[in-house]
């Protein structure tokens, strides 16, 4: 476990142990963590920088991951990490930038309070998504933001059935269906119409996409249930677990989410509550007034 988590703001003199992570391909990443890297090992020493998002974190020995690049690169590191998750503090080089909530300049200012342990780490749910054919489990994948179903060529409306707790909730007619943690919500769900979730509950928002049915609403479930959809007549559907397609389905195939036992950790730092993020990132005026 990160002493980041264990002695927040007891930390002894060690210093702390830092990944440096990124995808070095994005414009500005390679040059800011050149830049970045002088003023973070003033205060915590780099243990591993990876710009290729290739590497298996999960057995490397740190205490705080530090990413640049937006929402999708941390997406991509909590990936690499799999069931090892430390504290994240993410740094937004991109455009709209939820998790990655630091400019490059406040990574500076906070890191020492950040190093000290002045910081709240928030745990957040993660899922395991399964693909299961005629009981053998074909796919699993650990995510952070949702797990969809979506219509591929011709794009034809789906039914999708949806089990929870192996009991058929509803059939769902629809270009797809989303089941999406409150990381996610403000994702592709949000997008889709889905309700905003406080980061940290306990929860799933189960969303159809275009359903044809004008009363079906999004739910909204504890994560601990299973859950399971099954499109009755596949044609090119693929699962999609956080942007990445994970497989195409075949009839009867099932995919199941569950809540991991692996939690994401994000490093929330003083006057970047999740207010302040929404308001900001969601241009909430409060008021139609000119200010």
């Amino acid at each position: 476990m990160s002493r980041l988590i264990t002695k927040a703001g007891q930390l002894d003199s060690q210093r702390l142990k830092v990944l440096l992570l990124g995808l070095g391909e994005r414009p500005h990443v390679l040059a800011e963590a050149k830049r970045l890297k002088v003023h973070i090992e003033k205060h915590a020493d780099v243990v591993l920088s990876d710009f290729d998002c290739c590497q298996d974190l999960s057995s490397v020995d740190a205490d705080l991951a530090i990413v640049l690049g937006g929402d999708g690169s941390i997406l991509r590191s909590a990936n690499q990490m799999g069931h090892a998750q430390i504290p994240v503090l993410g740094v937004n080089l991109g455009k709209l930038g939820f998790l990655a909530d630091l400019t490059p300049e406040e990574l500076i200012q906070f890191l020492p309070e950040v190093c000290a342990g002045k910081c709240r780490v928030i745990q957040h749910l993660m899922f395991d998504c399964s693909v299961i054919r005629d009981g053998q489990v074909l796919h699993q994948q650990l995510g952070l933001n949702e797990t969809a179903v979506l219509s591929g060529p011709p794009f034809g409306m789906l039914d999708v059935d949806l089990y929870v707790d192996a009991e058929l909730a509803t059939t769902y007619s629809c270009d797809g269906l989303i089941v999406s943690t409150p990381v996610g919500s403000t994702a592709h769900s949000l997008s889709a119409g889905g309700p905003i979730l406080r980061k940290n509950l306990q929860a799933f928002v189960i969303l159809p996409i275009n359903p044809h049915a004008l009363t079906v609403r999004p739910i909204v479930d504890t994560a601990d249930r299973t859950y399971e959809m099954v499109v009755q007549q596949p044609d090119e559907t693929s699962v999609v677990v956080d942007g990445r397609v994970i497989c195409q389905l075949a009839s009867n195939d099932r995919v199941r989410v569950v809540r991991s036992k692996a939690q994401f950790q994000l490093v929330e730092v003083s006057g970047h509550g999740y207010y302040r993020t929404l308001r900001e990132k969601l241009q909430w005026s409060g008021s139609t007034r000119q200010r």
